[in-house]
């Protein structure tokens, strides 16, 4: 054949597709693939900025250097707690998210203050823009959380009114931050909140997927409520971000690699920060504390 017709014969292959590979496979099943994802865990290292509170308080740290401190930790991401984020000014606040950009530490979340559970009216108002406010700083630090507080029960109010206040704040919260595509997870702190029941319950009014539980593992106590371990697998499918410290808060000796298998056999993907509050000094405690996670995060995840 010479080249002349060579070309020809090439050009009908191409124009009839003759001489073409077999048509590829078809797409793979989503719903098939979903479902292997959604049982898959994900579990990541992470640093609450509280674990330095002592130094944040005393000005020994700032927020910035507590982010290079995430760094020199090696965790995934560190959680910045509002408490010492000294201005919501937006330059500060880019400032704070290019540190981090800059030396590729993800902020896995903001911890702020603001409780839910208020018996004035005029105080949910003012509760609901404080939230705001931390969406919109959030927001411009290029993290997507936001951990929140109910509250105790005031004197003379109801739980059934606690709960309601705080559903009532979190959809219009949730409303606003959904837009933005933050999530905020009440935290399992104390006062209505240290039953799963009671959280699930809330969860169940509020039926948002921009809300969540900020699951503190340490919360939970042994009583008419349930076992503890059994009251955090009741509230790991709402988990928006999880808090660790090794013991409960009666003094109780937390089993770290039971968590872990509670968390990976829920497919849970998220960070496993360290929220430390002991007794030994910070410099010398946390990084100890955060090469526990590290191992526990590789032994039981696929991240």
């Amino acid at each position: 054949m010479n080249r002349r017709r060579f070309l020809q014969s090439a050009s009908i292959a191409v124009a009839t597709g003759a001489g073409h590979a077999a048509p590829a496979p078809p797409a793979a099943d989503n719903a098939a693939l979903a479902q292997q994802v959604a049982s898959a865990p994900r579990l990541f290292s992470g640093c609450c900025a509280y674990s330095y509170r002592k130094y944040l308080e005393n000005n020994k740290m700032t927020m910035e250097d507590f982010i290079l401190r995430g760094v020199q930790l090696g965790v995934c991401g560190v959680d910045l707690t509002a408490y010492w984020i000294k201005s919501t000014d937006p330059d500060y606040l880019i400032g704070l998210r290019h540190l981090g950009e800059k030396n590729s530490v993800r902020f896995s979340g903001i911890a702020i203050g603001s409780s839910t559970v208020q018996a004035d009216a005029g105080k949910r108002a003012q509760i609901l823009e404080e939230i705001k406010k931390w969406v919109d700083a959030t927001d411009r630090l290029g993290a997507s959380h936001i951990r929140v507080f109910a509250g105790d029960v005031p004197r003379g109010a109801t739980d059934e009114q606690a709960i309601q206040w705080t559903v009532d704040i979190m959809k219009a919260a949730t409303d606003y931050s959904g837009k933005r595509g933050i999530t905020l997870g009440i935290e399992d702190h104390g006062g209505i909140t240290q039953r799963a029941d009671v959280l699930l319950e809330i969860m169940r009014r509020i039926n948002s997927p921009y809300t969540g539980i900020n699951l503190d593992i340490t919360h939970f106590l042994a009583g008419p409520a349930g076992d503890p371990y059994a009251q955090i697998e009741a509230c790991i499918p709402y988990a928006t971000m999880t808090h660790i410290r090794d013991h409960f808060d009666d003094g109780t000796p937390i089993d770290l690699d039971r968590v872990w298998r509670l968390f990976a056999n829920h497919g849970y993907k998220g960070f496993m920060s360290l929220e430390y509050e002991g007794k030994e000094d910070e410099m010398t405690a946390v990084p100890k504390q955060i090469a526990q996670i590290k191992g526990l995060c590789q032994k039981y995840s696929t991240a």
